[in-house]
């Protein structure tokens, strides 16, 4: 089992999602939880970088988070639009 850190900010922008797009969200992070960083079942999964990952929970809608290798922290860092999003 990992522990999927979420920041106030991060928190504030789940909360201005829609409800269906704030569920899917509760369902990544149970999965992050209980499955790790490596989400290959979600649409869009990708790593970006050396230790980031993303998905999309919609079209619009999409989330990163870090994971450093060894550890069972996952800190999600992004959940928002795609327009905004850290590319």
């Amino acid at each position: 089992m990992y522990t999927v850190l979420v920041s106030r900010k991060v928190l504030r922008s789940i909360s201005k999602m829609p409800e269906s797009i704030q569920l899917k969200m509760a369902n990544l992070v149970e999965d992050l939880r209980d499955n790790g960083p490596l989400q290959p079942q979600w649409p869009n999964f990708r790593r970006i970088g050396k230790n980031e990952y993303h998905c999309h929970l919609s079209r619009k809608w999409v989330v990163f988070w870090y994971w450093e290798k060894g550890t069972i922290e996952i800190e999600v860092y992004y959940a928002g639009s795609r327009e905004n999003a850290p590319y």
